[in-house]
């Protein structure tokens, strides 16, 4: 349990440099085009669905690249 969670906080922390790299060069997750924002008068609802996928697909290219042997 414990390994599981050094790696779980490494594994954050380098996705929160890679958050704001892609900040700094232009790329800003959760704000890409085709992602759901609705905004009214009281309120909003924001589904960020493309990067939902573009997150989905690196993670499955990870996971198959490690479990390649």
């Amino acid at each position: 349990m414990g390994r599981f969670l050094i790696i779980a906080g490494i594994f954050l922390i380098v996705a929160g440099f890679i958050v704001i790299a892609g900040d700094k060069v232009g790329i800003r997750l959760g704000r890409l085009p085709g992602d759901i924002r609705i905004q009214g008068k009281n309120g909003g609802f924001y589904f960020p669905i493309v990067t939902c996928i573009i997150i989905s697909v690196v993670l499955s290219l990870i996971g198959w690249l490690v479990n390649r042997r």
